[in-house]
């Protein structure tokens, strides 16, 4: 996992935020055994605390959960997943469209724009 982290966001609301983006995008599969508190932490370059508290809070919105003896697992709850998925894109078209609407654009010249670059984008993933 590659870990990014920004100044002005506390650093356990960062790793909630890209543990949830592994999980919906299938980098973390439903099921899947994390790795320890330790061993996440020394991957992120974070306290140990302060990845426990990630997950606890990952536990009580039951994205992961624990066995005792196993460690934490990935939830299996599929409509869960689709929900978090779903509420990722919402927040993500809301900060694009927010954005959009600081630089001056209406909306029709936004889905214009979207149009035309993932005409450009599919090009570009085509091979064309």
């Amino acid at each position: 996992m590659a870990w990014q982290f920004r100044n002005d966001i506390p650093i356990y609301t960062q790793l909630i935020a890209q543990i949830q983006q592994k999980i919906v995008s299938g980098a973390l599969l439903p099921g899947e055994r994390l790795p320890s508190v330790r061993d996440l932490a020394a991957e992120a370059g974070v306290n140990p605390n302060t990845m426990q508290r990630a997950l606890m809070e990952m536990e009580r919105e039951e994205l992961v959960y624990s066995q005792r003896t196993a460690g934490r697992f990935v939830t299996e709850d599929g409509p869960r997943i689709s929900k978090l998925r779903e509420d990722l894109a919402r927040n993500r078209v809301k900060d694009f469209l927010e954005g959009m609407y600081h630089l001056g654009f209406q909306m029709d010249e936004i889905l214009t724009f979207v149009k035309l670059e993932g005409e450009k984008g599919n090009h570009e993933h085509s091979g064309m």
